[in-house]
C-alpha cells in the first residue's frame, strides 16, 4: 500500500468525492485509509465508564485505499511512483513531476 499515515489525500469517489484531509490511519490488511473528516457516520456510544460520556458520536470510518489519490505540493493529485536516491534508500515520487512525495 503507497498511502502512509500523515498523507494529505483527496477523496476520488463516492459521497466525499472532491473532500481533502490527512491519513489518520492505514489499514493495510484490508486495504482501507481513515482520512480525518471524510466517510464521518453517526454511532450510538454507551457511557463505558464514570468519565466517559454516552450519546451519538461522529465516527470516522474507513474507506477503500483505491478512493483515495495523494496530493503532490505543485500538482494536486497525483500517483506514486518510487526511486532510489543517493543513499540507496526508497522514497516516493510523484507521477506527474518527478518530485519526492
Amino acid at each position: 500500500m503507497k498511502i502512509k499515515k500523515g498523507d494529505r489525500v483527496r477523496v476520488l469517489t463516492g459521497k466525499d468525492r472532491g473532500k481533502e484531509g490527512e491519513v489518520m490511519r492505514a489499514i493495510p490488511e484490508s486495504g482501507k485509509v481513515i482520512v480525518d473528516g471524510v466517510n464521518v457516520s453517526k454511532r450510538h456510544q454507551r457511557a463505558t465508564r464514570a468519565t466517559t460520556q454516552g450519546g451519538i458520536i461522529d465516527k470516522d470510518m474507513p474507506i477503500p485505499v483505491a478512493n483515495v489519490a495523494i496530493l503532490c505540493p505543485t500538482d494536486g493529485a497525483t500517483r506514486i511512483g518510487y526511486r532510489f536516491d543517493d543513499q540507496g534508500r526508497k522514497v516516493r515520487i510523484c507521477r506527474k513531476c518527478g518530485g519526492e512525495l
